[in-house]
């Protein structure tokens, strides 16, 4: 499969045109001795931004945009294929893997064969190679190697992860995990028993992943993302698929919520220091970022509302995704959904200009769970216990709305364990006894945000305006919410606060919002319904307390 119209370069041409860094010579020993792959054509190590850019651009796998930065197609594949992850088993995790849909097993043999064929087919082609860390503190830290063959995506991992200095790879670096990304390669379902052509293939005993027949670089953040899920919990630190930021007074909070409920965008606030958008490690003392850059969803994005994303999605260094551009001016069209609804900007952390330096934060005051309720019945902001937070942190709710899917018509529950299940290699449960025993301890303060729709389900209600969302956030990480009077939300359990300054009191209780109650009352019966159903393959596995924590009256 062929994702880009891509120009061969010879090695003799590659290295008299762009000549590759001091350490290559040592990086194609490297990768020689570690993974057995010889022959290459060129190895291009640990290049800067501006050599990435001048090998993508000399390759025809880019384009440049009006703003400077790269614009990239990834073909049929503008999201994950989480059908397609293998991870390999063997005596070492087989008891420590949540095997079934979302880790498939693998067996050792059968990643072996198909490693070989991919190291023979590498023969005579260029590679870029960067070092990095995944991890902000250094006690939880995890040098990893991003092997690509093509410079795009090189440079993704380089904006994506934690960039070591040059004093730290003078050192050298020795990776505890490789990833090896080749989107030009091919698994034979037949022989290799997959079930396409793309492949995401997890070796936990050889520290190797191999992703192919794809060019979505996000699989590549990803796969180390589920490796840091696989190895912290053993170190009593607990991996989330959040954001986090930093008051003026210290404070950390984190968000957590699936894809468009709005964690990026909310955890953005230019009145806060942001940790991170989107992976993140919660230890005994402190709150972590895994990585170094953001992977910020750009469609529709608005300078007016998203001003801190907008202006880092526009400038050098920057890699966009399947974002369109005008083919004479090359002006960036976020609004235009042709090539995917699922368009990325990635770019190094700290072009959002409120940025940690460190990429770490103390301990959390306050748990923010993000949901986008499509059928309008959860409250715009609510309470919970630690129990409620369990619940709700292993259901991970949010709701599909009509029209974004082919054959959606109304409201569609999507329940993802830990806000993340595609990438928790270990049983949901894990994590969330983590998750509690942290609240309890550290005494944080829980909330469950609706960003979805007030009044009415999608398509009768209206979208909770983000000026009421975040006045209700600032209200909860200051500290003022805590001290208002609550109300219990009969339908849910949840404690509803009865006003909040600034906010119209009757949008925060749903049911006041609905003009015909009891369509309310049959639509919240129903959510209820979907929450329970889905609660089921967590019973006996959870306290009893946790268990009937979403049950309202």
């Amino acid at each position: 499969m062929r994702t880009q119209n891509v120009v061969k370069l010879k090695s003799d041409d590659a290295s008299s045109s762009h000549p590759t860094s001091p350490d290559s010579a040592a990086m194609e020993k490297a990768l020689q001795d570690k993974l057995g792959i010889t022959g290459l054509a060129a190895v291009h190590a640990n290049l800067s931004p501006a050599c990435l850019y001048e090998r993508a651009l000399a390759r025809n796998e880019v384009q440049l945009s009006a703003d400077g930065a790269v614009v990239a197609r990834t073909g049929q594949h503008t999201g994950r294929s989480p059908n397609d992850k293998y991870v390999v088993r063997d005596s070492s995790n087989i008891n420590d893997i949540d095997w079934g849909k979302v880790n498939q097993p693998y067996e050792n043999e059968q990643f072996n064969a198909i490693k070989k064929r991919v190291t023979e087919w590498l023969k005579g082609r260029e590679v870029f190679v960067q070092d990095l860390y995944a991890g902000a503190d250094a006690t939880y830290r995890l040098p990893i190697r991003v092997i690509s063959t093509y410079a795009w995506h090189n440079l993704f991992a380089r904006n994506m992860f934690i960039r070591p200095t040059a004093e730290q790879l003078a050192k050298g670096h020795e990776p505890a995990f490789t990833v090896l990304h080749i989107p030009d390669f091919e698994a034979d379902p037949a022989l290799d028993k997959t079930r396409s052509g793309t492949f995401v293939m997890l070796n936990f005993g050889q520290k190797l992943a191999m992703v192919g027949g794809t060019s979505y670089a996000g699989e590549v953040k990803k796969t180390i993302f589920t490796v840091m899920n696989y190895i912290l919990p053993t170190k009593g630190v607990l991996p989330m698929h959040a954001s986090a930021n930093i008051g003026e007074a210290g404070d950390t909070a984190i968000f957590f919520g699936l894809s468009g409920t709005g964690k990026t965008t909310l955890s953005a606030d230019g009145s806060r220091t942001l940790i991170g958008d989107d992976e993140h490690g919660w230890s005994d003392s402190a709150v972590f970022n895994f990585e170094g850059g953001c992977y910020a969803k750009v469609i529709r994005l608005s300078a007016k509302h998203e001003p801190e994303i907008y202006a880092a999605s526009r400038r050098f260094g920057t890699v966009l995704e399947n974002v369109v551009i005008d083919p004479k001016t090359r002006a960036v069209d976020f609004d235009d959904a042709t090539l995917a609804e699922n368009s990325r900007a990635c770019y190094p952390l700290d072009f959002i200009p409120n940025a940690s330096a460190t990429g770490t934060g103390g301990l959390p005051t306050n748990i923010i769970m993000l949901t986008c309720d499509a059928y309008g019945v959860l409250p715009p902001i609510s309470k919970m216990t630690a129990e409620q937070a369990m619940y709700h942190f292993l259901s991970g709710y949010t709701a599909r709305v009509a029209g974004t899917e082919k054959g959606v018509t109304e409201p569609q529950a999507t329940f993802s364990a830990c806000f993340g299940a595609p990438f928790m290699p270990r049983p949901p449960e894990t994590y969330a006894s983590l998750l509690g025993n942290k609240i309890k301890f550290h005494k944080v303060n829980c909330w469950l945000v609706n960003t979805g729709w007030s009044g009415g389900a999608y398509g009768t209600g209206q979208r909770m305006p983000i000026n009421v969302t975040r006045t209700l956030l600032r209200a909860a990480l200051s500290g003022e919410l805590a001290k208002a009077e609550f109300i219990k939300d009969e339908s849910f359990g949840l404690m509803v606060p009865k006003s909040v300054k600034g906010v119209d009191d009757t949008i925060l209780h749903p049911r006041e919002m609905w003009q015909d109650r009891a369509a309310y009352d049959a639509t919240a019966k129903k959510l209820i319904g979907l929450f329970a159903e889905n609660f089921k393959k967590f019973a006996g596995k959870v306290s009893a307390e946790v268990e009937q924590a979403g049950m309202g009256r």
